[in-house]
């Protein structure tokens, strides 16, 4: 039913990743496997709800706060999910990372910590930084087939009397582990422990490939938050628009205040709005078809890299569409790789570092495209990899 082979021409589009991907890897005609957005249409009937708000031509003001958002959200969760959500503890927010900043102001004060399992998503350093908080580092653990915690070491932090905050990435980015029920419980009992409050980021949490779980079915108190979108899973970040359940009224209630009266938010992408609802309404078909797409792209990598670099031990991740990939076994010159992938390959393809010191040695390859595209990039990470093999 839905075709996600077909090349879409994103150039011209005012498109982060494709049209600015000098910004970041100084060269303008790159292919780009860069930031966390797909290369495919969106979802028909987003499409199609978007056309005929359109139509009616007035774009004026407009209420996030009202049973059809609410409710889209809501039974999202309880249908995908089983997760019991009041509608009543859901607020809405321009962007995941700005409800994040919100929470984080909120819970903590300047020099309070804030932990984080590593590596990590690049934007939780930066908001981080820029709030004045420190962050306080859980580096995960690679396994054979997997990423997990040292718990020992987690308790340790959030033991720590600075830490206030656990800022949880459930599917965790960059590495894609999808949290167990039992790891999810764990976390918990420690937060509780030290008197930590959780900001838990689901916004991968549709795509992910294992059981996901939503911090709702683990919390043993009201100190928490749960945010999420649909701009990852139905890729309509550029229509902005994110949500966040937060149990107690009074956070809540301190949030809204952040977000109508001291940055006068209040008012919505009307846009955004009608296409969370029409998404979480009727677009479960197209997301399944996507998922089978995206686990096929990730498995064509491992096939891929195995047949290339058996060493390596690639796994297809528990979630994402992120392929974190560790070449430390093959012991390159990681800034030679990127000039070679830049210079000679024409390709921009993440470094690991980007995401902290754990991500020293990795490259994360964003496979949210055409099979094409991803066969592209990815013979030209093989070649160039050969390439300092042989030097």
């Amino acid at each position: 039913m839905f075709d996600f082979s077909r090349v879409v021409d994103r150039h011209g589009t005012f498109c982060t990743q494709w049209d600015y991907v000098q910004d970041r890897f100084g060269q303008a005609d790159l292919l780009p496997f860069t930031i966390s957005d797909m290369d495919f249409e969106t979802a028909p009937c987003v499409l199609e709800a978007i056309k005929l708000r359109m139509e009616h031509g007035v774009l004026g003001y407009s209420r996030w706060n009202h049973d059809e958002f609410k409710g889209a959200v809501t039974r999202w969760f309880a249908k995908r999910y089983d997760a019991k959500l009041s509608s009543q503890d859901l607020v809405y927010g321009p962007s995941v990372i700005y409800i994040i900043s919100q929470l984080v102001q909120l819970w903590s004060k300047p020099g309070d910590g804030v932990l984080v399992h590593t590596p990590a998503y690049d934007a939780f350093g930066n908001m981080l930084s820029a709030n004045y908080r420190q962050m306080l580092t859980s580096p995960l653990m690679k396994t054979e087939t997997s990423y997990e915690i040292d718990w020992s070491h987690f308790e340790a932090q959030a033991a720590l009397p600075q830490c206030k905050i656990l800022l949880l990435c459930s599917p965790q980015n960059p590495t894609g582990r999808v949290w167990t029920q039992d790891e999810l419980q764990r976390m918990a009992e420690i937060c509780q422990k030290y008197d930590v409050k959780v900001i838990s980021d689901d916004i991968h949490m549709d795509m992910a490939f294992e059981p996901y779980i939503p911090w709702s079915a683990v919390a043993k108190d009201q100190q928490w938050a749960l945010v999420s979108s649909g701009s990852k899973s139905f890729n309509i970040p550029a229509l902005t628009g994110a949500y966040a359940f937060i149990p107690n009224q009074e956070h809540r209630d301190a949030y809204l205040t952040q977000l109508k009266a001291a940055h006068g938010l209040s008012s919505p992408s009307i846009l955004g709005v009608i296409a969370h609802i029409a998404a979480y309404q009727q677009g479960e078909p197209w997301l399944e078809a996507l998922k089978e797409y995206l686990y096929s792209n990730l498995s064509y990598v491992a096939e891929q890299l195995g047949h290339e670099f058996p060493q390596l031990n690639y796994q297809v991740p528990q979630g994402t569409y992120l392929a974190w990939i560790d070449l430390k076994p093959l012991n390159i010159d990681m800034d030679e790789l990127q000039r070679l992938l830049i210079e000679e390959h024409k390709v921009a393809i993440m470094r690991g570092d980007t995401y902290g010191k754990e991500g020293e040695g990795y490259v994360r390859l964003n496979v949210g495209c055409p099979r094409s595209k991803v066969a592209t990039g990815l013979k030209a990470l093989i070649a160039a990899i050969k390439t300092l093999q042989h030097q």
